[in-house]
């Protein structure tokens, strides 16, 4: 039995007013949607819902599965609540990402819901079963449902470890219909991973937009302003803070480092101090497990990055890299780094600074202008990064636990690091396609994105509204 809808209902709860929260509803016949992704709001994003109130708020009994584009906190972080509202169907995701997927949301319930290990092995237990491995590039059956039936395939996005864009096809009015959601789409040239290609043609394409009005520098410049950034900011010692995501930035991050590290060997940074003598430290639990993770999925890495493992060279596991556990070590390190203004470069998460061990670095660091806050990341409305990244150039201040604390460290952006694609990047997405769109619904990014993207766009498809 067909579909009896003329269009397939596109329903977007969340990456609509922002860029996170990412989870969207597509109902490709009447009693039959898929969600693809469930994901955590930031900051002063709500889309449809609300960092307040975390219980899924739409109907499930007609959602018959789950597709997971990749595994950062807000396209999966309510997973356990869509569980918890009595979804029992199949979590479709790539090979890597039902990897990594456990420990991301292990975390998560951590941080956000309960330090009860009962509850979490249990949660986890339940979840093990739902998860359902995928192949890259091969067409797999949808559940079926009431006669009809829907097929799927993941291809690589080149964002994070296992990331993928999604394309689904069935029947629509007798004639085979596909829509691809584009998950975040990685931009090309990044460090470890494939960029990603073009689908052949889709009738409906579900795109981000983080970016859809930036052009990012190319890799070279990029690292070129990293190796500055470093000889600038360590002139004087003290700490250089990244505040990073645990899975995708920080090994992009590591990579480039022990790239610098490698070809400065016995250069100077200053007198005292050489290249391989430099300090770097990941100070994340979440982090150092998937540091591990990405070096056991090494197969899933891009050529370069295999190349360099053949050379004996370990780009994730490099001689000045220090990882720190435990909480005291934690506090330890926040303290000797504060006090002796030891130098040595800490990547720590959360990417946005909304929470986890980065805050008690930028508590003991901002007021103290020998340190500095790098940021290589989106920053979305209403964190305290963003405020960080907006105030700290002016030597304004921010307010962290009740505390105000005056901005004097020097506060930088490399924004080409991001793990998105620019707008070219998005561009080349919808213009590199065989057949040109029906429509391209942007959705995952801020309204003047949007709107760049948008016009950037309509010489590629039929037709290009914002979501």
């Amino acid at each position: 039995m067909q579909s009896s809808f003329e269009q397939p209902v596109i329903l977007h709860h969340g990456a609509v007013d922002g860029v996170t929260g990412s989870c969207h509803e597509y109902q490709l016949a009447p009693g039959y949607a898929v969600l693809i992704d469930c994901g955590l709001f930031q900051g002063d994003e709500q889309g449809n819902g609300s960092k307040a109130n975390l219980a899924i708020n739409f109907p499930l009994n007609h959602i018959q599965a789950l597709i997971v584009t990749h595994v950062h906190i807000d396209h999966v972080g309510r997973i356990p609540y869509l569980l918890a509202a009595g979804f029992t169907g199949p979590i479709f995701c790539s090979e890597a990402s039902a990897h990594l997927l456990p420990l991301v949301l292990e975390d998560a319930l951590k941080v956000g819901v309960t330090r009860d290990e009962q509850l979490i092995h249990g949660f986890l237990r339940t979840i093990a079963h739902q998860i359902v491995p995928c192949k890259f590039n091969a067409w797999l059956e949808l559940p079926p449902f009431n006669g009809t039936n829907a097929h799927f395939r993941l291809q690589k996005a080149g964002h994070i470890l296992g990331s993928a864009y999604v394309e689904i096809k069935h029947l629509l009015n007798a004639k085979p219909f596909i829509t691809v959601f584009s998950g975040d789409l990685g931009a090309p040239y990044s460090p470890l991973l494939p960029a990603p290609k073009p689908p052949y043609a889709a009738d409906i394409v579900v795109i981000e937009s983080t970016y859809g009005d930036k052009l990012h520098e190319n890799r070279r410049s990029r690292i070129k302003r990293l190796e500055q950034v470093l000889l600038h900011s360590l002139q004087d010692n003290g700490t250089v803070l990244f505040p990073a995501f645990s899975i995708g930035r920080t090994q992009e991050l590591l990579y480039e480092l022990e790239t610098l590290i490698h070809r400065l060997r016995n250069k100077k940074i200053h007198q005292h101090l050489r290249w391989q003598e430099l300090t770097v430290i990941v100070d994340s639990p979440l982090a150092a497990k998937f540091n591990v993770a990405y070096q056991q999925l090494a197969a899933c890495w891009d050529n370069e990055a295999k190349k360099r493992l053949l050379q004996g060279r370990h780009p994730l596991s490099f001689a000045q890299l220090h990882t720190i556990d435990s909480h005291s070590q934690h506090l330890a390190a926040v303290n000797l780094l504060a006090s002796t203004r030891k130098p040595a470069i800490v990547i720590a998460a959360s990417g946005m600074c909304e929470g986890g061990r980065v805050v008690n670095y930028l508590k003991a660091m901002l007021g103290d202008p020998v340190h500095q806050v790098v940021f290589v990341g989106y920053q979305a409305r209403g964190t305290l990064g963003a405020a960080i990244q907006q105030y700290g150039p002016q030597q304004g201040y921010v307010t962290i636990d009740g505390q105000r604390i005056d901005i004097k460290a020097e506060v930088l952006t490399l924004s080409g690091y991001s793990a998105h694609a620019d707008q070219q990047g998005l561009v080349n997405f919808i213009k590199g396609m065989r057949r040109r769109p029906k429509q391209v619904r942007i959705v995952h990014g801020d309204l003047p994105a949007k709107q760049a993207l948008q016009a950037a766009l309509v010489k590629y498809a039929n037709q290009v509204v914002i979501a």
